[in-house]
């Protein structure tokens, strides 16, 4: 039987994970870190003060005393404002795993406005009280695909999702294997409490950003000289993955991608390349 030829993006995955064995890349990144210094002469220097954006999703926690309880970190609410503050104002469905006291929800209403349709999910029944005509409540467990099967079947639209669940690697991964696919163009994946040196959750994200660095790369015909790669399925449906401290954010494109071009601009050229 002929052997059966591989893509270049397979290619490429491959022979980083071989790398990845024998290469000790991630513990020196680790041991870097851990001995991390700030040079004198890249220390920022004095600049006049200047008046911070607001972030209405920081000022409502900041605000909020009484009430439902809401728990989250405080450096989050930088990154979900950046992040998600496209969609304020329009018809949005976000799921949030992990309702807990359902503080939260009413924070994500808030934010968004009247538009937004907004779906729980937490493994307590008690947890059904927070429902009303703008909030759904599902209960069952993230590491269930059988659970995810029957929120994709009732839930058809969605735009973002925030796993602030039980937080253990598992629970995280299958969650993001489900629902990532099953979000609008555009929509924003957010993952919370990714805690510890080599997180497995954190590790398989890894992997997720070395897919995005695939490449094909071919000369491209046309009046300008350029370099072109075909986009791999992972490539043309998410746009970018971001880390901050305990917090992954990935974000699909809004439009499929094909390729990426390098075209050359300019007239002189040094004749080494």
């Amino acid at each position: 039987m002929a052997k059966r030829k591989q893509s270049p993006f397979w290619n490429s995955l491959t022979a980083y994970l071989l790398a990845w064995k024998r290469a000790p890349t991630l513990a020196g990144a680790v041991r870097m870190a851990a001995g991390w210094q700030t040079s004198a002469s890249a220390r920022p220097a004095e600049q006049p003060s200047v008046p911070s954006s607001p972030n209405p999703l920081l000022e409502y926690f900041e605000a909020h005393v009484e009430g439902r309880g809401i728990w989250k970190w405080r450096h989050y609410f930088e990154a979900y404002h950046g992040h998600l503050s496209k969609f304020v104002g329009r018809e949005v469905h976000i799921l949030e795993i992990g309702v807990y006291s359902g503080g939260s929800l009413e924070m994500w209403k808030h934010y968004f406005g009247p538009q937004c349709k907004i779906y729980g999910v937490d493994l307590e029944p008690a947890c059904e009280v927070y429902a009303d005509e703008s909030v759904r409540i599902f209960l069952g467990d993230q590491a269930d695909r059988s659970f995810w099967k029957r929120v994709k079947q009732e839930v058809p639209l969605l735009d973002i999702v925030i796993d602030d669940g039980g937080h253990k690697p598992h629970q995280q991964i299958v969650s993001l294997e489900e629902l990532l696919p099953h979000l609008r163009s555009g929509g924003v994946y957010v993952c919370e409490d990714v805690q510890g040196i080599s997180q497995r959750f954190a590790d398989y994200v890894s992997g997720l950003v070395h897919s995005l660095n695939a490449t094909s790369i071919t000369k491209k015909a046309g009046s300008v000289e350029q370099l072109a790669s075909t986009a791999t399925p992972f490539q043309a449906a998410v746009h970018s993955i971001h880390s901050y401290p305990f917090l992954t954010v990935i974000e699909k494109t809004t439009a499929p991608v094909d390729e990426f071009v390098a075209p050359k601009h300019g007239t002189q050229w040094q004749p080494f390349l």
